[in-house]
């Protein structure tokens, strides 16, 4: 199981190499909701998800597809780690 600053620096680089184009300093903080700031759209949404499940072996489930899961660099965080510590 990966410890929680391994988990957030793999997650931000998968974003940044995603979502942000061009060479302005990136600022991802960890509770500001990507769907908000428009730094990941419905299908970018989809991409995050098959990161997880592909990056870090997670299943997510249909009823898992929430922003309370997702939405944030936090929420996904503690959301991976709940979910393999379930595994």
């Amino acid at each position: 199981m990966k410890s929680e600053s391994q988990v957030r620096a793999e997650l931000r680089k998968f974003f940044v190499e995603n979502f942000f184009l061009g060479d302005e300093p990136v600022v991802l903080n960890a509770t500001d909701s990507f769907m908000e700031t428009g730094t990941v759209d419905s299908t970018g949404m989809l991409e995050v998800v098959m990161f997880l499940e592909q990056h870090f072996g997670l299943k997510v489930d249909d009823r898992e597809l929430v922003p309370e899961n997702l939405d944030s660099m936090a929420n996904l965080v503690q959301f991976i780690g709940r979910k393999q510590s379930a595994a």
